[in-house]
């Protein structure tokens, strides 16, 4: 299985991130293009990294009712991203719609879809508190990894720390994409459950998401190439 790591371009405007992915010779970088920048430049941004040589996760978090959910995939379908995503917690139906969406009329389908199940900012407090679902966040993570699987999808974004036993319990096929990374050292900031890259591919990611340890860096290529050696191996 291929392991990858993906850059999370946090950017405000299409000219930030291309002067962000400017800074790379060599190998083209796995991107991740997320709400603000999607939302601020539309399919275009896509189109054009693409254009570049990039693979792309378009991190949109869909979560609505399956019908919409369906169509909305369906047209996110025609930018042939590499893998995009919707909230485990709308239900096996809904993702089951949006794996419906994503596929092409001739039955291909050319994105991988995952589901998020926690995201890493959320502790255990927080999840009982202030979304009332009371089981152990653990517990809730497999539960919904287990439904992603039951509905056909690809794999789930969860934390490093719970990628080994996601493969436990749905196979070493089923995809763990884990933000939640930092190199050692480095402020948490807000995320609360994270990893460094060695430690990820030890407790068995498959891809890990790094944004701001990267983009942020003085010297983004080298850091870059520090996460993929430490992650990689290479």
């Amino acid at each position: 299985m291929a392991k990858d790591v993906i850059i999370a371009c946090d950017f405000e405007s299409a000219e930030e991130t291309f002067k962000f992915l400017d800074n790379f010779t060599g190998r083209k970088p796995y991107v991740k293009i997320g709400m603000e920048l999607y939302y601020a430049e539309g399919p275009a941004i896509v189109k054009e990294i693409k254009k570049r040589g990039h693979k792309i996760f378009l991190d949109l978090k869909l979560h609505d009712i399956p019908t919409t959910v369906k169509k909305a995939m369906a047209v996110l379908s025609k930018l042939d991203v590499d893998m995009t995503n919707v909230h485990a917690a709308g239900t096996v139906p809904m993702m089951e719609a949006a794996i419906e969406g994503l596929t092409k009329p001739d039955g291909t389908r050319n994105t991988m879809l995952i589901a998020v199940t926690q995201l890493t900012s959320t502790t255990e407090e927080v999840m009982q508190e202030d979304l009332l679902i009371e089981k152990p966040l653990p517990e809730v993570v497999m539960h919904y990894a287990a439904n992603a699987k039951k509905a056909g999808l690809d794999g789930v974004v969860c934390s490093p720390l719970e990628a080994g036993v996601v493969h436990d319990k749905c196979g070493a096929e089923f995809l763990t994409v884990t933000p939640g990374v930092r190199f050692a050292g480095a402020d948490a900031q807000d995320q609360k459950r994270i990893t460094t890259p060695e430690d990820a591919r030890l407790r068995g990611s498959d891809y890990i998401v790094v944004g701001r340890p990267i983009t942020k860096a003085e010297d983004p290529q080298a850091a870059y190439e520090r996460c993929i050696k430490e992650f990689l191996g290479e």
